[in-house]
């Protein structure tokens, strides 16, 4: 398993770009919301790769519904 990260580089102008590394789905905004409010206003969100590779829940049931039965698995 990769190590999660999350890199803030600060410009000399003042603005703070936030990266997130290693986190699938859109658990990255989650966890940067808060640190996000307390440094103002956000400019964009670009995301990454990893924002879209979310981790599938295998243990739930599936279902499918068709216009004349319903499948569950």
């Amino acid at each position: 398993m990769k190590k999660e990260t999350i890199k803030y580089t600060i410009r000399q102008d003042g603005n703070v770009t936030e990266e997130v590394f290693n986190v699938p789905g859109d658990v990255c905004v989650k966890m940067t919301e808060d640190i996000e409010i307390k440094l103002g206003d956000l400019e964009n969100r670009v995301y990454t790769a990893d924002y879209y590779n979310q981790e599938l829940d295998l243990t739930k049931d599936i279902t499918i519904n068709t216009t004349d039965t319903d499948v569950t698995f």
